[in-house]
Order: C-alpha cells, then sequence, then structure tokens
C-alpha cells in the first residue's frame, strides 16, 4: 500500500499527516471533526483549501459514477451514510458521518460522554444534514438505524410532534429535542432516507461505524445535555 496523506480541516490541529495515529489524535472525541485520506499531498492540499459546500454559491451538477451505494440517483445528488453508537448504552457514544459529492467524499465524527444508541444515529444524521442545509442539493442518507429511518419514512416523528410529542400510548417521545431538529432540516430540504443492513458489507456503512466506535473510546467527550436518564 503507497503512502498515505490525512487532510484534517476540523480538529485540534488542522494539518496535513503522513501518519494515521498522529492525524488520528488531532481528531479523536474532537466535535465536528473532519478528515480524509489522499493518495497524495498535492491532493489533501486541494482539499483543505476549497470548501465542499458553498451554499451562497451555484454548483453545477457533477457526474456521479454509477455504484451500486449510489441506489442510481441523479448526478447531483448528494450521497450520506451515517452511524452511530455507544458504549453499554447508554454510556460513551459516537457517530461517524461520510458525505459523498461526487468525487469528493467527507467525514465527519464527535461524540458525547453519556448517551444512547439512538441519540447518535439522529446526531449523525442531524450533522450531516447540517453541513449540508442551504446548498440546495438533493440528498439521499443511508443509515441502519430502523428507529431513525422509519421514524421519517414512515412520519412517526411528525406524529409524536403533533401530539405534543407524545406516543400514540400517551408515553412520552424519547429524543424529542434531537427528533425536533432533524425535522426542522429534513422539511426544508429534499431527503431520502434509506435503511442499509449493518455489518453487511458496506464499506461506507462500516467505515462510519468505525468512526463512531473510535470516538466513543477516545474520552474527553462533552456532555449530551439533551440526553435525560
Amino acid at each position: 500500500m503507497g503512502k498515505k496523506f490525512y487532510a484534517v480541516a476540523a480538529g485540534r490541529e488542522p494539518g496535513i499527516y503522513t501518519q494515521w495515529p498522529e492525524a488520528e489524535r488531532q481528531v479523536r472525541g474532537f466535535p465536528g471533526a473532519k478528515f480524509k485520506g489522499f493518495a497524495s499531498r498535492a491532493e489533501a492540499e486541494a482539499w483543505l483549501e476549497a470548501p465542499l459546500y458553498s451554499p451562497r454559491s451555484a454548483r453545477k451538477p457533477r457526474p456521479v459514477a454509477a455504484a451500486p451505494e449510489n441506489d442510481g440517483t441523479a448526478a447531483d445528488t448528494v450521497i450520506v451514510f451515517t452511524d452511530g453508537g455507544c458504549i453499554n448504552n447508554p454510556g460513551p457514544g459516537g457517530y461517524g458521518v461520510i458525505i459523498v459529492d461526487g468525487a469528493v467524499e467527507q467525514e465527519l465524527c464527535g461524540g458525547f460522554s453519556l448517551t444512547t444508541n439512538n441519540r447518535m444515529e439522529l446526531m449523525a444524521c442531524i450533522v450531516a444534514l447540517r453541513q449540508l442545509e442551504g446548498s440546495g442539493r438533493p440528498v439521499v442518507l443511508h443509515s441502519d438505524s430502523s428507529y431513525v429511518v422509519n421514524g421519517i419514512e414512515k412520519g412517526w416523528a411528525r406524529s409524536w410532534r403533533n401530539r405534543g410529542w407524545r406516543r400514540s400510548d400517551g408515553h412520552p417521545a424519547l429524543n424529542a429535542d434531537l427528533w425536533g431538529e432533524l425535522l426542522r432540516l429534513t422539511e426544508a430540504m429534499a431527503v431520502r432516507f434509506v435503511w442499509v443492513k449493518g455489518h453487511a458489507g458496506n464499506s461506507r456503512n462500516e467505515r462510519c461505524d468505525v468512526l463512531a466506535t473510535s470516538t466513543a473510546r477516545g474520552g474527553n467527550l462533552p456532555p449530551d445535555r439533551g440526553y435525560v436518564r
């Protein structure tokens, strides 16, 4: 395997690193960390210098190579993969995101010192969509969480909101703070949620799992102020 260059756009010390352990120290446990590996320093420098998304400027559609993970979507569609989880549930948790825009991929991760699996699954989607908010691009978001996908695609979350964040049995709907923000984002954007089976060979889903797990185990995580025991 050839030498890799790791570009850290958001971390403790942004820059380009030639060793993964050194780059990992900059992003592990850092909320909203942004980093990506490249085969050449020139590619890494170009990625650092050029913002991926500019909501105020027009972008021409970019051809997307055909791939099963892209679900045959239109060329201007942004493809997103997310995952989240925590240790012991509740416990230290993390989320991972991959945003695929044509030939460019962006990775995001973050976490909290005490949270739940479902909150991290939701947070992964929120972080991804906040990154794309205002871009005007259609989004297909892949998640292995039936809780998240069904909550949006089957309208469960909207029903909970309409009932004052109560389920049909009258009990409080959990994670109302995150569901409310996710609904705000999805109602302002063209987003389709797609369920993918976890740990089934999908390289991007598995990479998101690695990002989430490494963050959860990294320590020095902030509190999840919305988590209620």
